[in-house]
């Protein structure tokens, strides 16, 4: 994992080499980024039902066509439809597991997440205790105008974000003009 300056400096909060404005940031939190893990195994097995689907697919027809060759010698173009079939559905199936399993064996993450009124979210792991004492360090700094901040924490290196939960899970209920949440 690599290291990268957080730095709290005239106003701005620089995590490596991003810069974001005090004012702008509307959330400081840390939280554990874990994979999402049930849902590429559900992923998987939808992918090995299509699979399946598709191969007693291509053995009916090739058994509809042998029915009507009518004990003729069956064509070579069908032996070669039911290789290709073959070979799809291993090489279909060996990259639905690789997919799967970079999820599944992928870890979680303790991470502290800066959240501004914008679309941007920066995030930085390391020791849970320290991360916990950047989030008051970060909100003080906020409300003082000449704080000054110089740490280093670690880099987050994650191969693919929509293979995580981000943020809080958000139940609704009822119809329109909701107000509330309930965090879970």
């Amino acid at each position: 994992m690599g290291h990268l300056p957080l730095v709290i400096s005239k106003r701005l909060l620089w995590v490596g080499r991003a810069a974001y404005p005090l004012e702008n940031i509307v959330r400081v939190y840390t939280f554990v980024l874990r994979p999402r893990r049930a849902e590429a195994i559900r992923k998987f097995l939808k992918r090995a039902a299509l699979l399946l689907l598709a191969t007693l697919g291509v053995l009916f027809f090739v058994f509809i066509a042998n029915a009507f060759s009518r004990g003729e010698d069956p064509d070579a173009f069908l032996g070669f439809l039911v290789q290709i079939a073959f070979l799809s559905v291993v090489g279909g199936l060996i990259w639905s597991v690789v997919d799967m399993l970079i999820v599944v064996t992928a870890s979680s993450h303790y991470v502290l997440a800066i959240e501004t009124n914008g679309q941007s979210t920066a995030m930085v792991s390391g020791n849970p205790r320290h991360l916990d004492d950047l989030v008051a360090q970060i909100a003080a700094a906020i409300d003082e105008p000449d704080a000054h901040l110089n740490v280093v924490v670690g880099a987050l290196s994650i191969s693919n974000p929509s293979n995580y939960y981000f943020g809080d899970a958000v139940n609704i209920y009822g119809g329109t003009g909701n107000t509330g949440k309930v965090v879970s």
